[in-house]
């Protein structure tokens, strides 16, 4: 049991039955994903930034090409904004490339260029929150701290509880679950099994530890939907103002535009959502005003 996790009789059964099951199926649960022990931390790092509020098959290819011209926190630091961006095409979500760009700099600028490789220190970087920071801990550093996300929620709430679970009581449970040896692999473990099996809907009739879960031996309604830690359905992309923010960035990835300019290539959208739309880019950094044009990142003469 891990220090300050207190559980009830019925979880401690659960937590000591879930374990050894888990390291069983390690090989049957590995996914052949290339930041998989890769041993760089800045690469686990991307990558984790990356598979926030993104599938895995998307990110696979951008991965790769990120580091291609950003091997290093320094060099994605001397980038202007504007590259950066434009290596992020096809992720969505483009505050987080902005978020990654100022984490590089913070890196450079306080951590000798190097990812830092404590959850205190990560979390205190730009669009890092509490998943990513257990994450590149545990798998870049190999540090023993629990990894919970909406796949990992899942599994808690259905194998071990059979119940909707508080954030505590989800962090608690996700502690608890950890060996004192080989954690990162562990947390890998979970989290493939959420991804591939205990998926929003399940697989159980092909589930490797479905033997040692709570709801198929309990049976009820599923658990996972409302339990903390599990992420729920986002609305329709088409027509949206995430939808309409990319087509706003990917003009601007072409080439600086006036103001008019956009409105006459996004004559479709409404004119005060596309000036709303557009100061909330400017507003967050990823467009910049210069003199009647708008362009890319930050402020800077565009080439001719």
């Amino acid at each position: 049991m891990t220090p300050g996790v207190r559980l009830d009789a019925d979880l401690e059964v659960a937590v000591s039955t879930l374990r050894p099951a888990l390291v069983r199926a390690r090989g049957r649960l590995r996914r052949d994903l290339p930041w998989i022990g890769v041993g760089d931390p800045w690469a686990v790092y991307v990558a984790e930034v990356m598979l926030q509020q993104t599938s895995t098959a998307r990110v696979l290819e951008p991965w790769r090409r990120f580091l291609d011209l950003f091997p290093t926190p320094a060099a994605c630091a001397g980038a202007g904004l504007d590259e950066v961006l434009r290596a992020w095409r096809g992720l969505g979500y483009p505050r987080r490339a902005k978020a990654l760009h100022d984490a590089a700099r913070l890196m450079v600028e306080r951590h000798e260029g190097r990812v830092p490789s404590s959850v205190p220190d990560l979390l205190a970087l730009p669009g890092v929150g509490s998943y990513t920071a257990h994450a590149v801990a545990s798998f870049a550093f190999g540090e023993r701290v629990a990894v919970l996300d909406t796949n990992v929620g899942r599994v808690l709430a259905r194998a071990l509880a059979n119940r909707a679970l508080t954030p505590r009581e989800a962090r608690d449970l996700a502690a608890a679950l950890l060996p004192r040896r080989g954690a990162a692999a562990f947390n890998q473990s979970l989290l493939d099994l959420g991804a591939q099996f205990c998926t929003a809907t399940p697989r159980c009739g092909t589930c490797p530890v479905a033997r040692c879960c709570r709801w198929r031996r309990d049976g009820g309604e599923d658990p996972a939907p409302r339990s903390a830690a599990v992420s729920r359905p986002q609305g329709s992309f088409a027509g949206s103002d995430r939808q309409i923010r990319g087509r706003l960035l990917r003009l601007l990835e072409e080439a600086a535009r006036t103001r008019g300019d956009l409105h006459r290539e996004l004559g479709d959208v409404d004119a005060a959502r596309l000036e709303r739309l557009l100061e909330g880019l400017v507003g967050e950094g990823l467009v910049s005003v210069l003199g009647s044009r708008l362009v890319l990142g930050t402020a800077r003469r565009p080439s001719r």
